[in-house]
């Protein structure tokens, strides 16, 4: 069971909203959120309702300001909390739309997508077993995309604006 606390100012101030489940919509209970405080689990919060617009990862900690979590702005909507995977990790890339193209099956992590493949495209993808990140960056940096069991049929399907892919990761080892 997780438990995340979203506070409307910096360093924990202000009006909070305690959340232990996904939330679709959040605007009712804070009108901006300056600071977190994850006390257990693991969590995406998304800027926009019903999980869209930018994603952030976070685990256990304190935020102070949205800075800490790499936020673009004090804009927070939605949330949704990943549970505990102890399994295998395996996915499958494509080049194309609609599982076309080329075609790799992954176990691990991937720090530079383009030194691997030879390109950054990954238009659409099938999840099989565990959680994943899509950095839109290599190394694990700039915007993020979480990616759980299931089948995206194009980049829009996790929330993405293009089929770059800098890099990705397994969600493990994080006490989620």
């Amino acid at each position: 069971m997780g438990k995340i606390i979203f506070y409307e100012d910096r360093n924990f101030q202000g009006r909070s909203y305690e959340c232990s489940s996904d939330c679709a919509e959040m605007h009712s209970y804070f009108s901006r959120c300056n600071s977190i405080r994850v006390e257990s689990g693991c969590w995406m919060i998304y800027e926009r309702p019903n999980y869209m617009g930018y994603q952030y990862f976070l685990t256990r900690g304190e935020y102070v300001d949205f800075q800490r979590w790499m936020g673009m702005s004090d804009s927070i909507r939605s949330c949704r909390m990943i549970p505990p995977y102890r399994g295998s990790y395996r996915m499958r890339i494509y080049e194309r739309a609609e599982f076309g193209g080329q075609m790799m099956e992954l176990t691990d992590d991937c720090p530079s997508v383009y030194d691997c493949f030879h390109s950054n495209d990954i238009s659409s993808c099938n999840v099989m077993d565990g959680h994943w990140l899509f950095y839109d960056q290599p190394n694990y940096r700039g915007r993020m995309f979480y990616l759980h069991s299931g089948e995206y049929r194009r980049f829009s399907d996790w929330g993405a604006m293009s089929a770059r892919v800098g890099s990705f990761k397994r969600i493990m080892d994080f006490g989620c």
